[in-house]
C-alpha cells in the first residue's frame, strides 16, 4: 500500500496563463481541470482505503461477541464502501494520504498485539443427546409394547422393569445439561426469570397433553372437566425438578476453585446439602405420618349412582398400595378426582386376574384397588428432585474436568456407590418402588443412568462411533416434539381427524392401530 501511495501519479494542477485575452479560457479551465483531478484523487483514495480496510475487517473478527460488534452483521462490501465513503473525506481534508495510512497500519498493529486471540468453541456433548434420545425411544418401546411383554411395563409396586428407568434417566439428563447451561453467568436475577418461565412453560403444557384435554386412542373425544383435571404429571414432575435444580445451580455454589474431587464436592457443598435435606423430608413424612381411614367413589355404569367404597388403614409408615403417605398427601392437597384415574397397583394380583396386565377384579378384590394414585404425586416429586440434582453433580464434572480419563473415574465412584447403597436399602426392607419413588429406587436408578451416560460418552465422544447413534442423537434433540406427538398420543389423534363417511373409519383404524 505504501509503494502505491509513494509511486502513484501525482495530481497535476492547473498553469494560469500571463496574458489577459486569454483569462477567460484559462479561468473556465481552471474550474474543470481541478474538479476532473479532483475525483481521480478521490477515486484513489476510496481504493486504498477498501483495501486497507480488509485489513481493519480481519482484527475486527478476533471479537467473539457479535452483539457488541454491529458490523459483523453487515456483508463485507458493505462494510468497506461505508468505511470508505466515511474516511475518505476526512483524510482529503488533513494530512497526506500516505502518511494518514501509515499511522493508521501502525495503530492496527498495536491493537492487534493487545487483541485477545479468539477461544475456540468447545464441541457439542453428543453422549447428552444420544441419552436423551435413547431414553426416548425407550419411552415410545414401553408405551406400545407394554402392554404385549409384561417386562417391558411398569412394575405393578415393588419390583424394578425397563419402563421404570424412563423417568429417572430424562430427569437425570436435566441435571447434567443445566449445569452446562449455567456454568458461566452474568446475572442470577435473569437467569431465575427464564428458568421459572421455562418451568411454567412446562407446568402448563403437561396440563394440557395429561390434564385429561386428549382422550385415549379411538374415543373421537376431547375435553376435560376441570372438576377432574389432573393437576400432576411427567412434564409437571420435570419442571419442578427441573425449576428446584436451576435455582440451585444459579445460586448455590461457592467461588472454591476446582482441582480435584473434595474441591468439587465443597465448591457445590450447598446443593449436596439441599438433596440431603429433600431426601431427609422425604423419609420423615413417608415413614412418619399416620394414615387414617379413608374412602372414595367411583361411577361404576353411567346412569347408575356413584359406589362408596372405605379403606381401613389407621398406621404409620406403611408403604404399601393403600395406605401409604404419599398418596394421603395427594388426596388431602390435590383432592381425589385430580389424581390418575387409572391406578398402576390395579395390575397386582390382588387387583386384576390378569396380572400382571389390566383385568377384572377377583372376587375378593380389596377395596382400595380402584381407587385413583398418582405416580407423579407431590412427595414422591420430591425425590425426584434429587435425581435431577445428582444429574447436576455428573455435569459438574464436564464443567471441571476435561480429560476423559479423570472425568469417568469421577463418574464411576458416585456411580457405583449409589447403586450398592440403593440394593442394600431394598434388601433391608426399603423396597425399589417406582410409583413412591422410593430412595432406593432413586439410588439404583441414578446409578443406572450414570452407568448409561458413561458407556455412551466412551462410545460417542471418546471413541468417535457417531455413525450408528445419529438417529438417537437427533431424537434427543427433538425430545420434547416426539415426546408430545408419540407419547402423548397428538400424533394418532390428529390422524383420526381424516376418515371415510363415519369417523370411525379413520386412518388409524385402516392400519390397526388402536383396534
Amino acid at each position: 500500500m505504501l509503494v502505491l501511495c509513494v509511486a502513484g501519479p501525482s495530481p497535476k494542477r492547473p498553469i494560469k496563463a500571463g496574458k489577459k485575452g486569454k483569462e477567460g479560457k484559462e479561468q473556465v479551465e481552471g474550474k474543470k481541470t481541478p474538479s476532473t483531478n479532483g475525483s481521480k484523487r478521490h477515486q484513489e483514495q476510496k481504493t486504498l482505503l477498501i483495501s486497507e480496510m480488509a485489513s481493519y475487517e480481519a482484527i475486527k473478527n478476533f471479537d467473539d461477541d457479535d452483539d457488541e460488534d454491529v458490523e459483523m452483521a453487515l456483508p463485507h462490501n458493505q462494510i468497506s464502501e461505508s468505511r470508505s465513503a466515511t474516511v475518505s473525506p476526512t483524510i482529503a481534508q488533513t494530512t497526506p494520504l500516505h502518511l494518514h495510512i501509515n499511522n493508521i497500519i501502525e495503530e492496527q498493529h498495536i491493537i492487534a498485539r493487545h487483541q485477545p486471540q479468539p477461544q475456540p468453541k468447545s464441541p457439542r456433548l453428543v453422549s447428552l443427546d444420544v441419552f436423551r434420545g435413547l431414553t426416548v425411544a425407550l419411552m415410545i418401546l414401553v408405551d406400545d409394547a407394554g402392554g404385549l411383554i409384561p417386562a417391558l411395563n411398569h412394575s405393578p409396586w415393588n419390583g424394578l422393569t425397563l419402563a421404570d428407568y424412563v423417568m429417572p434417566f430424562f430427569l437425570f439428563i436435566v441435571g447434567v445439561s443445566l449445569a452446562l447451561t449455567y456454568k458461566k453467568l452474568s446475572c442470577g436475577v435473569d437467569a431465575s426469570r427464564k428458568a421459572s418461565l421455562r418451568a411454567l412453560k412446562l407446568l402448563v403444557l403437561g396440563l394440557f397433553l395429561q390434564g385429561g384435554y386428549f382422550h385415549r386412542v379411538n374415543d373421537l373425544t376431547y375435553g376435560v372437566d376441570l372438576k377432574q383435571i389432573r393437576w400432576m404429571g411427567i412434564l409437571q414432575r420435570i419442571g419442578v425438578a427441573y425449576l428446584v435444580a436451576a435455582l440451585c445451580e444459579i445460586w448455590l455454589k461457592s467461588d472454591d476453585t476446582v482441582n480435584s474431587g473434595p474441591s468439587l464436592l465443597r465448591k457445590y457443598r450447598y446443593q449436596w446439602a439441599v438433596a440431603l435435606i429433600l431426601s431427609f423430608l422425604y423419609l420423615c413424612l413417608l415413614y412418619g405420618l399416620y394414615v387414617p381411614d379413608w374412602v372414595y367413589q367411583i361411577q361404576t355404569e353411567p346412569s347408575s349412582e356413584p359406589k362408596t367404597f372405605s379403606v381401613k388403614c389407621g398406621v404409620r409408615g406403611n408403604t404399601g398400595p393403600a395406605c401409604n403417605a404419599v398418596g394421603m398427601i395427594d388426596r388431602t392437597i390435590l383432592g381425589i378426582h385430580h389424581l390418575y384415574q387409572r391406578p398402576i397397583y390395579a395390575r397386582m394380583p390382588e387387583c386384576s386376574i390378569n396380572s400382571p396386565n389390566y383385568g377384572p377384579l377377583p372376587p375378593d378384590a380389596p377395596a382400595w384397588c380402584q381407587a385413583p394414585f398418582d405416580p407423579e404425586g407431590l412427595l414422591s416429586s420430591v425425590m425426584a428432585i434429587v435425581t435431577c440434582l445428582i444429574g447436576l453433580h455428573y455435569g459438574h464434572i464436564i464443567v471441571h474436568f476435561k480429560d476423559h480419563r479423570v472425568r469417568i473415574i469421577y463418574w464411576m465412584i458416585p456411580t457405583s456407590c449409589l447403586v450398592v447403597f440403593g440394593l442394600a436399602l431394598d434388601l433391608f426392607g426399603m423396597h425399589i418402588n417406582k410409583v413412591l419413588y422410593s430412595l432406593s429406587y432413586t439410588c439404583v436408578t441414578a446409578g443406572a443412568a450414570g452407568i448409561l451416560f458413561v458407556g455412551i460418552y466412551l462410545m460417542v465422544d471418546v471413541c468417535g462411533c457417531r455413525r450408528m447413534t445419529l438417529v438417537l442423537e437427533w431424537m434427543g434433540m427433538h425430545a420434547l416434539m416426539i415426546y408430545i406427538l408419540a407419547a402423548c398420543n397428538v400424533f394418532p389423534i390428529f390422524l383420526q381427524g381424516f376418515y371415510w363417511g363415519s369417523p370411525h373409519n379413520n386412518i388409524l383404524k385402516l392400519i390397526g392401530v388402536g383396534t
